[in-house]
């Protein structure tokens, strides 16, 4: 299935989705997409991750993303609609950390306990993604 059999998601297909495939882009402008927990916040998605990621340094370069519905391994659901990513401060990640474990729970709660004991508060980053206009 190609991405142009697939549908357009409206903000709330990707809000209420399990995972998000954001794709963010090197240098070279190929598209690098992964599955990602996003929870919404107003008009935005937050994202939570790795502080030490390639997404977070393609991101602090180039804001530019896409964002599909997926399912856990990746393989898209929907059609990819673009927008910008920024990298969240400290209250800011603390926010998605609240979204994320909201949204999924138990398994959230546990997952963003496991990587504050692992990782330390500094060793993730929540990242805001937006949907830009049709």
């Amino acid at each position: 299935m190609s991405d142009g059999d697939l549908t357009r998601p409206s903000f709330a297909d990707l809000a209420a989705a399990k995972f998000v495939l954001l794709s963010t882009f090197r240098k070279n402008g190929t598209a690098v997409p992964t599955p990602v927990w996003a929870a919404a916040d107003g008009d935005r998605l937050l994202v939570w991750t790795e502080t030490d990621s390639y997404k977070v340094r393609r991101l602090r370069r180039d804001p530019r993303i896409t964002l599909a519905v997926c399912d856990a391994r990746g393989k898209p659901r929907s059609a990819a609609v673009a927008g910008t990513a920024v990298v969240l401060d400290d209250a800011g990640t603390d926010r998605a950390r609240a979204a994320i474990t909201r949204k999924y729970g138990i398994l959230g709660r546990l997952l963003v306990k496991a990587s504050l004991l692992r990782r330390g508060r500094s060793g993730t980053i929540g990242l805001a993604c937006s949907v830009d206009e049709p």
